[in-house]
């Protein structure tokens, strides 16, 4: 039972949206759709995948922009967030969608995530990991070979804290005793860049090294 990951560059900010899916019955999880519903719903579509969860890393428009027109597709499908966070995808935050350049609009979360809980489709167990820091809700997904770390951890960076909700000491301890303590091996998919492994972040990323 192969898991795919297909990941998109969506939006203004080129959020990374994931779709991950076991090929053989087609079942799929959604990881945060950002923008482009149509670009998003054509790859559901031509894969002919059974969406069985929509999840957001975190509340921030660019990760979340395109969940009214996901959910307007697949009603029944839940909708998951932090409960941290949660608040953020039914508030205007007039701020951030200015300043990303998106187009708003989320529905509210159907379920509301926390630290341990894990997501299960077909081949595929995803726990949550929640790693606050850019933002009070934010998480982490872990599968047995990869991890999404939404706006966390990045190739060569960390997430911003300059923003509502955010904290520098805090995301820096979610990377140190949360993802540091992973797997080295893990392939660490991001909400924006490339693709890295947990090994090469804890030996090089120059925002973590002697910190």
């Amino acid at each position: 039972m192969p898991i795919k990951i297909q990941s998109m560059e969506v939006g203004p900010v080129q959020t990374n949206c994931y779709v991950v899916y076991n090929d053989s019955t087609k079942e799929a999880v959604l990881i945060d759709p950002g923008a482009e519903p149509k670009v998003i719903l054509k790859y559901l579509a031509d894969n002919k995948l059974n969406l069985k969860f929509i999840l957001n890393t975190h509340g921030h428009p660019d990760h979340i922009g395109a969940n009214q027109e996901i959910k307007n597709k697949y009603p029944d499908v839940p909708l998951c967030v932090h409960a941290e966070d949660s608040s953020l995808l039914t508030s205007k935050q007039a701020l951030l969608t200015m300043l990303f350049g998106l187009k708003y609009g989320s529905p509210p979360p159907d379920r509301l995530l926390k630290e341990g809980e894990e997501i299960k489709i077909t081949g595929l167990t995803l726990s949550v990991i929640h790693t606050p820091g850019h933002t009070p809700g934010g998480i982490s997904l872990i599968g047995k070979e990869f991890i999404f770390t939404g706006d966390t951890l990045f190739y060569d960076s960390i997430g911003r804290s300059d923003l509502p909700g955010g904290d520098q000491e805090t995301l820096i301890d979610s990377i140190r005793n949360k993802l540091f303590i992973l797997d080295k091996n893990l392939t660490v998919y991001p909400g924006h860049g490339i693709k890295t492994t947990i090994g090469r972040e804890l030996s090089e990323n120059p925002y973590l090294i002697d910190i």
